[in-house]
This record gives structure tokens, C-alpha cells and sequence, in this order.
């Protein structure tokens, strides 16, 4: 389209997707136009924005990826600085802090740039999720959500990793599969659990120093969180065995006790107990920010 009005091009775009498709189809498409050009405008309101505040001397570039939008909008054009490794390299360190207390470490084991749906990224975790069917699934959410945030290109992820179950199932492997309808016949395949929602939490919601707890009421849902020295961790605020609350729970170092049953668990260590588990939540802190999932599975239960 050079030296053609792009304007004036989508415009007999439209009016002929108008023609050919009705009046509903043309509805959609001038919606879809309409988003595009302000997610487009508020990139370049950002970028405007961040160059005149940046600091003398500061990188121009360094200053556009550390916007979300605007680095977004570099990697769809081919403009960031930064190749797709060295952004999933800067996720990962972001969320192995985290994974300390659930699944050990993580390593990329490939990366399929010529897969059908787009890039897919192999990972591997090394460590162990206790055995614990939420930790598992809590660890694969945090992953999608760091790496996505930061390498929006990745079409899919991959997470090869072991549990301590005696069956030694795959880490991602949430649940068990339901017995067959028939004597021979395959199981069906489980279906996949519902995405997370993500949110920011407020320092006031935040417990205050090392070795303190807090409450905190996200939509109606009571999350537990436990600050000990070096990370933040978020659980369901239930104990598993009676299902009393955990928020006058006495915290000895790293192990907290239920009031109500007695029953202890391991904060560090995905709320680990003897006869029971926590329900950890996905949850990342970056520059000063924390965020937290919901998943679905926070209906279920007492």
C-alpha cells in the first residue's frame, strides 16, 4: 500500500465486508478496528509519555520494554531488543524464587519456533511438588503467567517435571483419570482446569515484615498470606482438616499451626502437612508489585 491513504483503505475494507457479509459482520469488524487503533494510540500516548520522563542519559529502548504494552507492541513488530530466549531467561529468574518452595528449579529443554499453533517452549523442573495435585497445578500457572508476560509469542508451554507420587506421574498431570466406561475401553482425557484470574494486591493488604501473617479479601475469597525471609507465599485461608480458618493460625519460623485442629504445615514448603495440604495460589512479586491468581478452585470446599 505505499503512497496509498491506509485510512481510506480499511474504510473500502470494511464497506466491502459490508456488502458481501450484512450489516452484522460490518458491526464486528468496525468494533475490531476500533480496538486495534486504541490499543495502537495508547502504545504511542506510552511511548510519549515514557521519553519525556525518562531520565538524561537513560536508553531509550531499555526505558520502551520495560512498559508491558509498549514491549508488547516492539515484539509483535520485531523491534525488541531482546530475542525470545533471553525474555523467557528473564521470566524464569522471576518466578525460581518461587519455585524453591514448590518444584526446585527450572530449565528450558527447547524451544519450537516451526510448531503448527506457534512457538512452543519446552521446559523441565527439577524438584518435587510434594506430591500435592494444587502445588503442581500452582507451579504450571505461575510459569504461564511470568513467561507470558514477558515472551507474549509463546504460543504454548510444555513443563516435563516429577512428583514424589509412587506412580511418579507427570508433574501437569492434575488429576486422575476416571475409570473406564467399559472393561478395555481408554479413559477420556481430563479436562484441563480453568485459567486463573490475576490480581495486584496493595501493600495495606500485605503482611508487614518477615514471619508475619495477613488476610487479604480478593472478590470475595479470604487468601492467607505468610511472609518469611527471601519470599511471599499465598494460600486458601481453610485448613484442610477441620476447615476452620487460618488467620489467628500461630506461625513458629516457618510452620504453621491450625487453631481450631492443631494440624501443621510447612509454609515453605507448599503448605506441607502430615496428613494434609495446603491450597497454595499462584502468586509473583515483581518491581514492588504482587500478584495473585484465583483459580476456580477456590468455590469448591467448605
Amino acid at each position: 500500500m505505499a503512497g496509498a491513504d491506509p485510512g481510506a483503505r480499511i474504510g473500502e475494507l470494511l464497506d466491502r465486508l459490508g456488502r458481501e457479509a450484512g450489516p452484522r459482520a460490518r458491526e464486528t469488524a468496525d468494533e475490531l478496528v476500533r480496538s486495534v487503533v486504541e490499543f495502537y494510540g495508547e502504545g504511542l500516548a506510552r511511548t510519549v509519555r515514557l521519553l519525556r520522563s525518562a531520565p538524561a542519559g537513560s536508553d531509550p529502548l531499555a526505558v520502551l520494554t520495560a512498559d508491558e504494552l509498549v514491549g508488547d507492541l516492539l515484539i509483535l513488530h520485531d523491534l525488541h531488543p531482546e530475542d525470545t530466549m533471553t525474555r523467557v531467561g528473564r521470566a524464569l529468574d522471576k518466578v525460581r524464587p518461587y519455585l524453591g518452595s514448590h518444584a526446585g528449579d527450572v530449565e528450558v529443554a527447547g524451544l519450537d519456533t516451526e510448531a503448527a499453533e506457534g512457538p512452543v517452549l519446552r521446559l523441565r523442573l527439577r524438584g518435587s511438588c510434594d506430591g500435592c495435585p494444587s502445588s503442581t497445578q500452582t507451579v504450571r500457572w505461575t510459569i504461564e503467567e511470568a513467561v507470558g508476560r514477558l515472551a507474549p509469542e509463546i504460543a504454548h508451554i510444555e513443563v516435563e517435571g516429577v512428583t514424589e507420587a509412587p506412580a511418579q506421574q507427570p508433574l501437569l498431570q492434575i488429576q486422575p483419570r476416571p475409570p473406564a466406561a467399559a472393561p478395555g475401553a481408554p479413559p477420556p482425557p481430563a479436562a484441563a482446569p480453568e485459567p486463573p484470574h490475576w490480581h495486584t494486591l496493595a501493600a495495606p493488604a500485605l503482611p508487614a515484615h518477615d514471619h508475619a501473617t495477613r488476610v487479604a479479601d480478593v472478590e470475595g475469597n479470604a487468601l492467607l498470606l505468610v511472609r518469611l525471609p527471601g519470599n511471599l507465599y499465598a494460600y486458601r485461608d481453610r485448613c484442610p482438616g477441620c476447615g476452620a480458618d487460618l488467620r489467628t493460625a500461630p506461625l513458629d519460623g516457618e510452620i504453621l499451626s491450625c487453631a481450631g485442629c492443631a494440624a501443621r504445615f510447612d509454609v515453605r514448603h507448599a503448605g506441607r502437612g502430615e496428613r494434609s495440604h495446603l491450597e497454595p495460589l499462584p502468586l509473583l512479586e515483581e518491581e514492588g508489585a504482587v500478584r495473585v491468581a484465583l483459580p476456580e478452585l477456590l468455590g469448591a470446599g467448605p
